[in-house]
C-alpha cells in the first residue's frame, strides 16, 4: 500500500452517499448528490437531463424515479472515493439488498484496477472495502416495471468511429433510434447529426470543484470505469424518454488487459468488457429497468474489423474523433496512443491520402512513435492505458498497412520502415504467419454477445470493401 494512500485512510475512514434529490428545473430533469468524505469534506455533484418534458416525468411513478436517481449516485460515488479510498462506504440515501452489496463491491474493485495500479493500492484483503447499505423492506414491491417502454432504441454516441459505425448499420436497416450524448463534444454532436438525430438527448455532468481541489492539494486520483456510468445513465434515459433499448458500441478487443498487478488483470476497458456487460444486464433485469435491453451492438468484432466496416462509411469521416487529448479542441493530437492505435487499424483500408485528410497528418512518418508501437504490441512494456486494439490486431494492422502502402507508393514511410525492419523480426513471426493472422482476426466473429438476431445478421454480413469509397 502506498504511504499517502494509507495516511488519507486513516484520515478519512468513512465515505457516506448522504442523499439526492430530483428536481424539474423549466424542461431539464436535475438531478443532485450530497457525499461526505468523513469527518468534514462534502461534494454535491449534479446531472442535468435536459428536453425532457412534464408529462413523461409525471408518468413515472415517483418511487421509480428515485431508484433511478439513487443509481446514478451509486456510480458516482466512485470518482469522490478515490479521492482518500476510504475503508468503509455508507449508503444512507436508499437500500441495497446482499446480492446489490456484494455486485457494487465487484465492480468497484475491478473496475479501479488501473486506479489502484497507477496509485500502488493493495486491494486483496476482502477487508480493503466495507459496503454498508440497510436492507430492503421485504412487503414493498419492486415498481420499476411500472412504465411501458415502445420498440425504439436509445444510442451512446460519443463522437468515435465505433459509435458512428452503430448509427450507420441501424439507420441502413431501418432502425428507430435517436441519440443521447454526455456532455457532448462537437464530435459527437456532429457524428449524431450525419446519422440523422439533430436532436438528441443532451445530458450535462457536473463534477464537484472541491475535488479538483483536493486533488491540486494531492488527494488520490485517477481512472474509474466511465463506462459503467454510461450504462446507468443510459438505461436512466431510456426509461425516462420511453425506449426499450440501449445500445452501446464496445467492441471484442476491450476484453484484453492491459497488465497483471498483484496476480489479477488490470483492464483500463474493464466496464467495455463482455463480463460486464453481462452483469449489468443480469442486475438492471432485477434491479432497475427490467424491460429495457442493454447490448453492445459491436461486440462480435475486433476493433480492426470496426475499422474495416468504417471504412465504407465515408460520411463521418469529417466528424468523427477519437483522440482523447484534443477532444475538447475537436482535432488528433497524432501523438497519443488512441490515435496511433486509430490510424494503424484504418490504415489498411483508407487511402494514405484520405487518411491524410482525416488525421491532419500522415501517423506513418513519426519515426518517434516507435516506443508507442512496441508498446501497443507487447513487445515492450504495458498495453497503454486507452481504448486500444489488441496486441494481435496491432500487429495485423501494421502488416496490412505495409502491404497497403507499398502497393500504394511503393516507398515506406519512416515509421511502417522501422516497423519492417526492426518491429516484425522481434515479433518472431515469418510472413505467411502474419498473413495468417491477419486473415483469422479480420474472419473472426464471437458468438458471446446479446445481439437481437436480426441486428447479428446484419453485422455478420457487413458492408463490402471497396477501393473506389475510399
Amino acid at each position: 500500500m502506498s504511504l499517502k494512500s494509507e495516511e488519507l485512510r486513516r484520515r478519512h475512514q468513512r465515505f457516506v452517499y448522504q442523499a439526492f434529490s430530483v428536481a424539474r428545473a423549466a424542461d431539464r430533469l436535475l438531478i443532485r448528490f450530497r457525499f461526505k468524505l468523513e469527518p468534514d469534506i462534502i461534494f454535491s455533484p449534479e446531472l442535468a437531463i435536459e428536453s425532457i418534458g412534464r408529462s413523461r416525468i409525471d408518468s413515472i411513478s415517483r418511487s421509480a424515479l428515485d431508484r433511478l436517481a439513487f443509481h446514478l449516485g451509486l456510480i458516482e460515488m466512485l470518482s469522490y472515493w478515490k479521492a482518500a479510498c476510504p475503508g468503509e462506504v455508507v449508503i444512507e440515501a436508499g437500500t441495497l439488498d446482499d446480492r446489490q452489496v456484494q455486485w457494487w463491491k465487484n465492480l468497484w474493485i475491478r473496475g479501479m484496477g488501473e486506479f489502484f495500479y497507477v496509485n500502488q493500492i493493495d486491494f486483496r484483503d476482502p477487508a480493503y472495502l466495507r459496503i454498508v447499505a440497510p436492507a430492503p423492506a421485504e412487503q414493498i414491491a419492486e415498481p420499476l416495471g411500472a412504465y411501458k417502454s415502445a420498440r425504439r432504441s436509445l444510442v451512446m454516441v460519443s463522437g468515435g468511429k465505433d459509435s458512428a459505425l452503430t448509427l450507420h448499420e441501424l439507420r441502413r436497416i431501418g432502425e428507430e433510434f435517436d441519440c443521447l450524448l454526455l456532455n457532448p463534444q462537437s464530435s459527437a454532436i456532429a457524428v449524431a447529426a450525419v446519422a440523422g438525430a439533430t436532436s438528441p438527448i443532451i445530458v450535462r455532468r457536473r463534477l464537484d470543484p472541491h475535488l479538483l481541489e483536493l486533488n491540486r492539494r494531492g488527494y488520490l486520483n485517477g481512472h474509474t470505469p466511465f463506462s459503467a456510468l454510461l450504462a446507468i445513465l443510459g438505461l436512466t434515459c431510456a426509461a425516462l424518454f420511453d425506449f426499450d433499448r440501449v445500445i452501446v458500441s464496445n467492441e471484442r478487443s476491450s476484453d484484453e488487459g492491459n497488465l497483471e498487478y498483484l496476480g489479477v488483470e488490470i483492464n483500463h476497458q474493464y466496464s467495455k468488457t463482455f463480463a460486464f456487460e453481462t452483469a449489468i444486464r443480469k442486475y438492471a433485469a432485477t434491479y432497475l429497468t427490467p424491460n429495457i435491453n442493454y447490448f453492445s451492438f459491436l461486440r462480435p468484432l475486433f476493433e480492426i474489423q470496426v475499422c474495416r466496416s468504417f471504412a465504407s462509411c465515408p460520411e463521418y469521416f469529417a466528424a468523427f474523433r477519437s483522440c482523447n487529448r484534443e477532444q475538447r479542441q475537436g482535432t488528433w493530437c497524432g501523438r497519443c496512443p488512441k490515435c496511433l492505435s486509430v490510424f494503424v487499424s484504418l490504415a489498411p483500408f483508407v487511402s494514405s491520402a484520405r487518411l491524410t485528410e482525416i488525421f491532419g497528418q500522415d501517423l506513418f512518418q513519426h519515426a518517434d512513435s516507435v516506443g508507442l508501437l512496441r508498446s501497443l504490441l507487447g513487445i515492450e512494456g504495458a498495453k497503454p492505458f486507452e481504448c486500444v486494439g489488441t496486441r494481435r490486431e496491432t500487429l495485423a494492422g501494421l502488416f496490412l498497412s505495409l502491404k497497403r502502402r507499398k502497393a500504394e507508393a511503393g516507398m515506406l514511410p519512416p515509421l511502417l520502415d522501422l516497423v519492417e525492419r526492426e518491429l516484425l523480426p522481434a515479433t518472431g513471426m515469418a510472413y505467411q504467419e502474419l498473413v495468417r493472422l491477419s486473415d483469422y482476426i479480420l474472419g473472426e466473429w464471437s458468438d458471446q454477445h446479446y445481439l437481437p438476431p436480426e441486428f447479428a445478421a446484419s453485422l455478420r454480413r457487413g458492408p463490402v470493401y471497396s477501393d473506389e469509397v475510399v
